[in-house]
């Protein structure tokens, strides 16, 4: 059900896109949107990866620096029947990790010393699992695309914006017949087209952390202990956001890193609330007990 929506959401999003090249140029405005998205994926497929590992201070360890990590991730990618990641570490004390790379074979798990501080080695366990999920079923590649794409919707938006300011916006109506009013076609390029992408971008984000629980408790046969994590994860990152903690790498991270718990925030938020994904995971540890 959720790769289903992840699809349908995707689509959406690639058609919303589409639909603001055609507002700005008919059919060579849609296709210069739709060959603009390509090549800026490319970018972010080959180079993603390494921006967020630096922009976060992240270092490779190896299995004598970090024994305890590098065993979990050695012995879940096996098991997971995967290419063993590369695995970093990033020093700050707020409990949290995320997982990167354009596919399996160029992937790499990163966690911070303070989750290793703060959780038991199964619940790190678990917490690794979920990075793993994300690898093997390419989340990190489908969240790069869908932040890319929500991006340029946001920036085109942002160009409306002061094209409006500075003389003019999109086509002219005299000369279309009538069309879509300027100011209507204003409204929607400015203020309902970033809504909506934004929106759909948490609605694809939202999915997939349900479903990278849901693998990790069942790769490593205990989805109770990830509940706890995540638990453990929230109730540190409510007293400290991480440090250089952007809304645009907010997905990434098992839990959001950025601070606060208002109603506002949890809305746009781009995981689901903590809450919910125990309860899936307290359920999913009860029907595997039951079998």
């Amino acid at each position: 059900m959720n790769q289903l929506k992840t699809v349908v959401l995707m689509a959406a999003l690639t058609g919303l896109l589409l639909a603001i090249g055609n507002l700005f140029g008919g059919k060579t405005g849609m296709l210069l949107m739709f060959l603009l998205s390509v090549a800026m994926n490319f970018g972010s497929y080959w180079f993603s990866d390494k921006i967020v590992l630096r922009m976060y201070g992240a270092r490779e360890v190896t299995a004598q620096e970090a024994p305890e990590l590098y065993r979990i991730v050695v012995n879940l990618a096996r098991k997971a029947n995967m290419p063993m990641p590369k695995v970093y570490v990033m020093h700050t004390d707020v409990p949290n990790a995320f997982a990167t790379g354009r596919d399996p074979e160029h992937a790499a798990v990163a966690a911070t010393t303070g989750i290793m501080q703060a959780l038991t080695s199964e619940e790190l366990e678990g917490v690794m699992a979920h990075e793993l999920a994300h690898v093997k079923n390419r989340d990190t590649l489908i969240s790069t695309v869908v932040a890319t794409i929500a991006g340029m919707i946001t920036m085109i938006a942002n160009m409306a914006q002061w094209a409006a300011i500075f003389g003019g916006l999109g086509r002219n109506d005299e000369e279309e017949g009538g069309g879509i009013p300027a100011l209507l076609e204003f409204v929607l390029l400015v203020v309902v087209a970033p809504l909506a992408a934004t929106l759909i971008q948490l609605g694809i984000s939202r999915s997939r952390e349900f479903m990278a629980d849901e693998s990790g408790g069942r790769l490593t046969g205990k989805p109770a202990a990830l509940a706890r994590a995540l638990e453990k994860i929230e109730y540190y990152g409510r007293h400290g956001a991480m440090p250089t903690a952007t809304p645009a790498t907010a997905h990434m991270f098992i839990i959001n890193p950025l601070k606060g718990g208002d109603w506002l925030i949890s809305l746009f938020s781009t995981h689901p609330t903590t809450a919910q994904r125990v309860a899936k995971l307290n359920n999913l540890a009860h029907s595997l007990k039951t079998k």
